[in-house]
């Protein structure tokens, strides 16, 4: 069985500078997703209670 103790490897620094600088989440769609679902939903109330 391999040893579960982690120890450093060359690469992981850069590994490590990789997803700091790719992996973040697309916060600006969300909000905007959210936003379109909102005014969505509200056009649809709107027009639902004619």
């Amino acid at each position: 069985m391999k040893s579960m103790i982690w120890r450093p490897e060359a690469k992981d620094e850069q590994v490590n500078q990789y997803l700091d600088h790719e992996n973040h989440a697309p916060y600006p769609t969300i909000l905007i997703s959210m936003f379109g679902l909102f005014c969505l939903l509200t056009m649809l109330v709107l027009l639902g209670s004619f």
